[in-house]
């Protein structure tokens, strides 16, 4: 249960003890853990699906926050209101589970075996039987002159307050943000590639010769860096910062190098590395043969079954120091986590020792590493590719005999790591250089993983587990046989952290469940047993139309066929009708198929307004064009967004509103940019040749024509384009669907680059492209992506889901290998010929503009009498003051629906 202590005692009153609400506490045992961060967590959840016969659980943590997922925290940076916590919020209601939010503990006493807190003045004491300790680590502080003026990078708090110091250092100086982010690692670089995605100018100060140098070797950190550089980040390495300099007010202005440079920074984060919050057992070592073991350079030092040198106390997560170390890993914390549940219930598993492998998180750069990297093993052996150029480099790690695998990292393209990472240790199934993909030898080796091989290192799943849990011997509720991915996740926690393991878990459940001649079901819902792309190839042949058409065709059963559908099948359907014909979307029955965006032709934000999205095509306007804009934004008091794609959101219309401001807008020549469609959204370009002396081609030409081109395009899931001018690549064309960089020669075309949960490098399909070539091959991969995709399936996903992945794209793409090139460019003529604005189409038409209206009875002209007043983001009643200086006699309450809102970028 969440709660905030409601003892009534004062800073100068004695601790009162913490009442336990559930039982007698002679019935049962108090466990209390001090922490709430992943650590904590995992242990509640371990001990939970262990059964409360025996304890009552009281978590302690600082933050207001229910514990959440720092492994994410960079999402929390730029997407202010994401949720990050863990697992499932109900185990917190449980009755033998107490979370105690916004109490810090301030003491603890092993002879009586209490835990002091303080929260609002108010000192309160809670007895343990025993007493976990996950309080983590605080993120390290530089030690130099103005490091009080610094930020860092290690709790919900801190990102949120970076975010609004850079929106209101914007707002204040009236231009780019400059940013410095001192620490090279793996944190500093999400740090610094988050200022970028929130509109700053990052520069990154790493005290190493290279980036990232405790995981990656030198020829790593120089491809890294060069990727990183790609990416709009730059960096200096080799001198560490001696000072942070300020102005007279106060005003952060540069960090001072040891070698007198000056970085300019208006704003410094600090993301150096953690130190493990080991304080509360410094000051408990006042009880004579009760003290702490703590290791030479912090943390509390812990045994094999993770306890403490004091009775009663154990010790997980980044605080823990076993074999001197103390690391910040989501994996061996869960493990900790599981050996304390385990020995608390009298068993006696041991720790293993610490995972160090690592994959970085940045959006379209690939970095992993695992294992001895470095090859410090006697007699060991590297092999290595390396592409300078390319910002690619792969090294192997093994044995003397070539045979055993000891390590290996991956930079540029890490698709090597997945299947690797749990062989670390055994023998290789072929020689080393078999698997280093970037060099081009073909398909890597299967990999046949064995039982006891982890491959989910997050949560300690093995290979074994997941073939027992398929096979239906494995621990989950009634032994049944799991086939599908969300229950094999649910089942045996395999992929639910990091992600990383997903896609080899996916290909091992699909090889047991073939083995035991069971064929993996495509069903797209209960009301269609076809997927989808045999649903889209059905209704293309049969040239169906309609919603009902289709289900009285294909529904599984006669109540299916005479059904309504579901929230799956009918917007799946509406997408295949649109990607299929271009009559408009919202006529003849499939206005009730599409979601709340596709139905308003708009997105819903969260307070039930709508934004407007006109089309930019290439980021190019004309000032009269920005000056509509301008004139709508002030007329309807909308909030105005330069987006990430070269555009301009306006936010807080209503439903009502939009055909007024669209007829304002399409009179001015603008159109539809689809923001609400899974469909094209934008085409990102730099200014190429004609502006940049580096450009040597027309990337903003091509990404004009690009956009008119595919717009109004309907997908599986929504499309993003980039195209650079030269290889300095300003428009990250290889984070997006299709990517274009401009040659001396040509275009280079690079597809299934994708941004969101689990970013993706788009790959090289084909290179020194003529124009008409490259549309070409455009139109053939995205209508071979649109007919072949699952529902809701990414590029970069699709793509990985082919069998020969890349390769067979290129083969389809490239080669016609399956003489279906002529039929994609034709379909793909038929779009581009028959395409029509959808808010044009609905201006058009009175009837359609029915939809518009915020009540069904409401009149065609809208009451001036009812004021509509926003209060916490919802639409409340007016006040007598407001009707009065409305002169309103009527007036209404409007409540609008809510609606999750898709990425309109």
């Amino acid at each position: 249960m969440t709660k905030s202590n409601e003892l009534n005692t004062t800073a100068n009153a004695s601790p009162r003890a913490a009442s336990t609400e559930d039982a007698p506490a002679s019935e049962f045992r108090s466990i209390v853990v001090v922490g709430g961060g992943p650590a904590a967590h995992r242990f509640v959840e371990a001990m939970h699906a262990r059964g409360h016969n025996d304890w009552r659980i009281t978590v302690l943590t600082e933050e207001a926050h229910l514990p959440y997922d720092r492994v994410a925290l960079s999402q929390a940076l730029t997407e202010v209101n994401t949720d990050l916590s863990l697992g499932d919020p109900t185990l917190w209601e449980h009755p033998a589970i107490t979370l105690v939010t916004g109490e810090k503990v301030t003491r603890i006493d092993p002879v009586l075996r209490t835990v002091h807190t303080l929260a609002n003045g108010e000192l309160t004491l809670y007895p343990y039987d025993e007493l976990v300790l996950a309080t983590g680590s605080d993120a390290a502080r530089l030690r130099i002159p103005g490091a009080e003026h610094s930020h860092v990078y290690r709790t919900l708090d801190d990102v949120w307050t970076l975010n609004q110091q850079l929106a209101a250092l914007g707002q204040k100086l009236g231009r780019t943000v400059n940013t410095a982010v001192i620490g090279g690692g793996l944190l500093g670089l999400e740090a610094a590639a988050g200022m970028i995605k929130l509109g700053a100018a990052s520069v990154v100060i790493n005290g190493g010769r290279w980036l990232m140098d405790t995981q990656l070797d030198e020829g790593a950190g120089q491809a890294l860096g060069r990727l990183v550089a790609a990416k709009g980040m730059s960096a200096t390495a080799g001198v560490y910062p001696s000072a942070i300099e300020t102005d007279d007010a106060g005003q952060v202005t540069g960090v001072l190098m040891a070698d007198g440079a000056v970085v300019p920074a208006d704003l410094v984060v600090v993301a150096i590395g953690v130190r493990p919050r080991d304080e509360l057992a410094k000051d408990s070592d006042g009880n004579a043969g009760h003290g702490f073991e703590l290791g030479p350079r912090g943390g509390i030092v812990i045994d094999e079954g993770c306890a403490t040198t004091v009775p009663g106390v154990w010790a997980i997560g980044e605080v823990a120091n076993f074999g001197g170390m103390c690391l910040g890993l989501v994996a061996p914390a869960n493990t900790m986590a599981e050996i304390v549940a385990d020995r608390l219930h009298g068993g006696s598993a041991t720790f293993p020792g610490f995972d160090t492998a690592t994959k970085l998180k940045l959006s379209g750069v690939d970095v992993a590493s695992f294992g001895d990297a470095f090859a410090r093993t006697e007699n060991s052996l590297e092999v290595v590719y390396a592409d300078p150029a390319r910002g690619v480099y792969q090294k192997i790690v093994t044995s003397a005999d070539a045979k055993t695998l000891l390590g290996g990292i991956f930079v540029g393209d890490a698709a090597p790591y997945t299947s690797l990472r749990p062989l670390l240790g055994r023998e290789l199934p072929a020689e080393p250089g078999a698997f280093l993909s970037a060099a081009g030898g073909g398909d890597a080796p299967a990999v046949e993983l064995p039982d006891d091989a982890i491959l989910c290192s997050c949560n300690n799943v093995s290979a074994g587990e997941i073939r027992d849990a398929v096979n239906g011997y494995g621990s989950c509720d009634g032994n049944a046989p799991v086939q599908d991915l969300p229950g094999l996740k649910a089942c045996t926690r395999a992929g639910t952290q990091c992600g990383s393991c997903v896609p080899l878990l996916k290909k091992l459940m699909e090889g047991e469940l073939k083995k035991s001649g069971i064929t993996v079901s495509k069903a797209l819902c209960e009301h269609f047993d076809m997927s989808r792309r045999e649903i889209f190839e059905a209704v293309k042949a049969l040239e169906l139309n309609s919603f009902p058409d289709i289900l009285a065709r294909f529904g599984v059963d006669e109540t299916a066929k005479t059904g309504r559908g579901c929230d799956i099948c009918k917007p799946t359907i509406a997408n295949i009708l649109a990607s299929q014909n271009s009559a408009y979307v919202l006529d003849e029955g499939r206005g009730t198929l599409q979601d709340t965006n596709d139905r308003a032709l708009a997105n819903m934000q969260k307070d039930g307004t709508y934004s407007v999205v006109p089309r930019i095509p290439g980021g190019e306007i004309t000032p009269e064009k920005l000056a509509v804009i301008a004139k709508v934004a002030l007329d309807f008091g909308l909030y105005t967004k330069i987006t990430g794609g070269q555009r301009i959101d306006l936010f807080g219309a209503r439903l009502e509103q939009l055909p007024e401001i669209w007829k304002i807008l399409v009179d001015a020549g603008m159109e539809s940019g689809q923001a609400y469609g899974k469909s094209l959204r934008t085409v990102k370009s730099c200014v190429g040749s004609t502006w940049c002396r580096f450009g040597v081609q027309d990337s903003v030409a091509m990404a004009i024509n690009l956009e008119l081109r595919y717009r109004g395009l309907r997908s599986p899931h929504k499309i993003k384009f980039g195209v650079s001018g030269c290889a300095r690549e300003c428009a990250e064309a290889r984070g997006k669907d299709v990517g274009i960089i401009a040659t001396a020669d040509g275009w280079n075309l690079y597809v299934g680059g994708n941004g969101g949960a689990t970013p993706a490098h788009a790959q090289l399909l084909a290179k020194d492209l003529d124009d008409a070539t490259l549309i070409a091959y455009i139109d053939r991969y995205l209508m071979y992506y649109i007919r072949t995709a699952d529902r809701l399936q990414r590029t970069a996903r699709w793509q990985e889901e082919l069998d020969g992945g890349i390769a067979h794209v290129v083969e389809v793409v490239v080669n016609d290998s399956l003489g279906i090139a002529a039929d994609l460019e034709a379909a793909m003529g038929a779009h581009v010929d028959n395409y029509e604005d959808e808010w044009a189409a609905t201006l058009a038409n009175p009837e359609r503009l029915r939809r518009f209206r915020s009540f069904v009875n409401a009149p065609h002209t809208p009451d001036e009498s009812i004021v509509f007043v926003p209060e916490r983001g919802q639409i409340r009643p007016a006040t007598a003051s407001e009707k009065a200086a409305a002169g309103s006699v009527v007036i209404a309450t409007h409540i609008p629906v809510r609606s999750a809102t898709a990425n309109q970028n």
